[in-house]
């Protein structure tokens, strides 16, 4: 798809460093990089190569030691605790390997979740068009555990997507699928990034999936090694 011109993600000189018993430990240095609205992007790279505490800085998830993240225009790291979790709450969605369901809740309800603390008008027919988009109309009374791998990721992906977040970040989405099942839940990421001008950020160590996204990062010991 083409992208529009307006950058939605910026980092700026990105530095994260940690105590250890053996001193300063640099998780990531110099990390410098734009993202435009509507863009895929892979996150590239093995185990601990600082991928999973990239994506918590660019979700406001934590604060860098150096630089700064702007989404949307706003510098992330001058706003409190509460500052970030509205932001989070108003343009980010978020796909994790493990799905995090909570096991209590029904398939629509998981999904309504997110919708009703933001206050939608009407929650219910939100999610319940969310899961007929992913396939799961029949579902949506199933509980976790009465679901498939790839049904719970797709019930994960519906309520990314339940409150229209301007950047989906997807971290390892498909780690725990088989490859047909996770070449079904690729296709609906991108297929969702095309319909909705979701910006889509994928982090994966998978070149195969690495090569849907328009452009890829790259990181080898907390440093972007390429571009592409």
């Amino acid at each position: 798809m083409q992208s529009t011109s307006k950058v939605i993600m910026q980092a700026e000189n990105l530095g994260m460093q940690v105590a250890s018993p053996e001193g300063q430990l640099n998780i990531l240095n110099d990390i410098n990089f734009s993202i435009l609205e509507g863009e895929t992007l892979a996150v590239i790279g093995v185990s601990g190569s600082g991928k999973s505490t990239l994506l918590g800085l660019m979700a406001g998830l934590d604060i860098p030691t150096q630089g700064r993240v702007l989404l949307d225009g706003t510098d992330l790291s001058r706003l409190d605790e509460d500052g970030r979790a509205r932001m989070r709450n108003q343009r980010v969605g978020f796909v994790f390997q493990s799905f995090q369901l909570l096991a209590s809740l029904t398939a629509l309800e998981n999904v309504m979740l997110p919708m009703e603390l933001a206050g939608a008008r009407d929650p219910e027919s939100e999610a319940r068009n969310r899961l007929a988009e992913v396939g799961l109309a029949e579902r949506v009374l199933h509980y976790p555990n009465q679901l498939s791998g790839g049904e719970q990721q797709r019930v994960a992906i519906a309520r990314a997507f339940a409150g229209d977040p301007k950047i989906l970040f997807a971290d390892e989405p498909t780690g725990n699928l088989d490859q047909k099942t996770a070449q079904q839940v690729i296709d609906l990421l991108f297929k969702l990034n095309r319909e909705r001008l979701t910006t889509l950020v994928l982090v994966t160590h998978d070149p195969a999936i690495a090569n849907h996204c328009e452009r890829s990062l790259t990181l080898a010991g907390g440093r972007i090694i390429s571009t592409t």
